[in-house]
């Protein structure tokens, strides 16, 4: 019996948010007179506390320790199938442009006599998505935190991502989607099991 959850975005680190940082405030104000920009204007006086808070909130993942948002939410389960969670909504900061990727993350494993709580996979994803990140990284973190709690069977991930550095700068490539795939033990070893994650992910399996 396989296990699939679909679930949407959530806020899934719940930190409050932190007083802004004063070297954050000034790198936004310096950044607002460098473009030519009047900081001291009415729309403009509190973005710099407002970019602080925001930078704060999106790269949090850099605060977060794994064992402590795992908090021992893994439970002896004799469950020897594909436990899939798929269409994760995800965004993240491009540490080359510092622009937003943004799309969906697929996520499955097989366990090894545990399973981990459904809510805390999201959670790592958001983990290791609110930092500068590349997406290829981003994939094997998440691959390779999910093998550090569970030492399950396999793993696998699949990230689909829109950049805004390629969409709206650059190439401009508007429609351009980004793949990215992780496949550790069962799934690299096994085509039958990929095939299998990938249809539970509702991905198209090219013969």
């Amino acid at each position: 019996m396989q296990i699939t959850t679909a679930v949407p975005h959530i806020g899934a680190l719940d930190a409050p948010e932190a007083a802004p940082d004063d070297r954050l405030v000034e790198a936004a104000r310096e950044t607002i007179i460098a473009i030519g920009e009047d900081p001291g204007r009415e729309g403009l006086a509190r973005t710099p506390e407002r970019v602080a808070r925001s930078w704060r909130f999106l790269t949090q993942g850099y605060q977060t320790d794994l064992d402590e948002l795992v908090n021992s939410a893994i439970f002896d389960e004799k469950c020897g199938e594909i436990v899939a969670v798929k269409n994760i909504r995800f965004f993240s900061m491009c540490e080359h442009h510092m622009l937003p990727f943004f799309g969906i993350c697929h996520v499955g494993y097989i366990p090894n006599g545990r399973v981990i709580g459904l809510s805390k996979i999201p959670r790592i994803v958001d983990m290791f998505a609110r930092r500068l990140q590349i997406q290829e990284r981003l994939t094997q973190q998440i691959a390779a935190a999910l093998n550090q709690v569970l030492n399950p069977r396999g793993v696998a991930i699949v990230m689909e991502a829109h950049h805004l550095c390629m969409m709206m700068r650059g190439v401009e490539k508007e429609s351009s989607l980004t793949l990215t795939s992780e496949m550790t033990g069962a799934f690299r070893e096994n085509r039958k099991t990929r095939e299998e994650f990938l249809g539970l992910a509702g991905m198209r399996i090219i013969p």
